[in-house]
């Protein structure tokens, strides 16, 4: 598998824009037909976004949208590394960055909570080359294939934790030092997690965020960054203000409220641009029923980085 993404960075890398462009167009193509249980979770995915309103021709196009945004997310990512920060900078247009300098200005640092969507391996990179940044990555099989990706992002100047028991020490000297955390939290990856209404439908995230939030005091930031399709080949950043939040004094009821309110803001930004939603897999217990196919049955690529 490693080399496999190993050459598909390569040429990715080496072909002109509009080349690589139209590479992950028909990449799209030939993964929405190739993986059909995946076809069928982002079906239900955009289905429960719009609220059941789409007709079948509009849940047809927005499915085959899903699959060319998430082409296009791989080829831009495999694209990125060795870029310098003016065509970083370049690519990326940005709304909502004083929210960042402001929570750094309480000493505090700021954790960036995003869904997986649009181009957000362009964001971390837009970040790691203005503040130190430390992100989560799920951890993959093989050890070799995780280690590649983290070397990625890591000539992107991002710090990357693998998921895990001891990331949580990580992040919390992260933002002790008042820098940046980077967190993608609209999957439940490890389980455990926080029970939440989203799109209207029970289900969990995780809890990190919110906890780490209450422990430092960091702002929580909801984020998205989105994959413009005027054709400039741009990025677009939108950082929200920060998550106002009262605590109680009873830390597992604060958890739980503001992880509900991190989770109606994840709605919005997932709702301004749904066809770029990369999740393929589960989300809530009810696509685990019916037949529905599992979380292992994924198999191409890595949906949390």
């Amino acid at each position: 598998m490693l080399p496999a993404y190993k050459g598909a960075t390569a040429a990715a890398r080496a072909l002109p824009a509009p080349v690589a462009s139209a590479l992950a167009s028909g990449l799209g193509r030939v993964l929405r037909f190739a993986m059909p249980d995946r076809r069928a979770m982002v079906a239900r995915h955009q289905q429960r976004i719009a609220g059941g309103r789409l007709t079948e021709s509009q849940l047809q196009r927005q499915v085959t949208a899903t699959f060319d945004s998430y082409a296009r997310y791989w080829v831009g990512a495999f694209r990125l590394n060795g870029r310098s920060t003016a065509e970083i900078d370049a690519g990326i247009r940005v709304d909502g960055a004083h929210h960042i300098d402001e929570a750094l200005k309480r000493g505090n640092g700021a954790i960036m909570a995003m869904p997986h969507i649009g181009a957000w391996d362009h964001g971390g990179a837009w970040m790691a080359h203005h503040w130190p940044i430390t992100v989560v990555a799920e951890q993959v099989e093989p050890r070799e294939l995780f280690d590649w990706f983290c070397e990625q992002r890591g000539a992107n100047r991002m710090r990357v934790v693998g998921l895990g028991p001891a990331a949580g020490a990580v992040l919390l000297r992260a933002l002790k030092a008042n820098e940046v955390i980077g967190l993608l939290c609209d999957r439940d990856i490890a389980g455990g997690g926080i029970e939440v209404t989203f799109f209207g439908e029970r289900t969990t995230m995780p809890a990190g965020p919110a906890t780490l939030s209450l422990r430092t005091g960091a702002a929580i930031l909801p984020n998205a960054v989105y994959r413009l399709d005027d054709g400039s080949g741009l990025v677009h950043g939108v950082i929200r203000p920060p998550i106002r939040f009262e605590r109680s004094g009873k830390l597992r009821a604060d958890v739980q409220a503001l992880t509900q309110l991190l989770a109606a803001e994840l709605e919005a930004l997932i709702a301004a641009q749904p066809e770029q939603w990369h999740v393929l897999q589960p989300v809530w217990p009810s696509d685990l029923v019916d037949g529905s196919p599992g979380a292992s049955a994924f198999g191409f690529g890595l949906d949390s980085r």
